[in-house]
């Protein structure tokens, strides 16, 4: 079983064009995460450095899916984000994720806008 696509130069430029912006959205996601990462790094408060170290990125492309993965992987990460009722949260994640969230927004308008 096979299937057979006609449509000449018209239809090679669409899915060309396509595939190109496909690629674009997965590298400006790479990019914005990487950028967010790195804030997130340099918002978190260091005592040995390990917190910091334990942030990490993970990109998931699922079909049409691009996702950029920031998480905080020390144990004790949520109360330095959140804070306890003995001490309030130093937040590193949060203020990185709304700085970067405007930027990507930006640039995927862009990418979605452009003819």
């Amino acid at each position: 079983m096979g299937v057979t696509l006609s449509g000449g130069e018209g239809l090679m430029s669409f899915f060309n064009a396509k595939t190109k912006v496909a690629t674009e959205a997965i590298a400006v996601t790479k990019r914005n995460g990487m950028q967010m990462q790195q804030k997130a790094q340099q918002l978190a408060p260091v005592d040995t450095g390990f917190l910091k170290r334990q942030i990490h990125l993970n990109f998931v492309i699922d079909g049409l899916n691009f996702l950029a993965e920031i998480s905080g992987d020390a144990e004790y990460d949520p109360y330095q984000e959140y804070g306890t009722r003995f001490q309030p949260g130093k937040p590193h994640i949060r203020p990185a994720y709304y700085a970067q969230r405007t930027i990507f927004e930006t640039e995927m308008g862009k990418l979605a806008n452009r003819k």
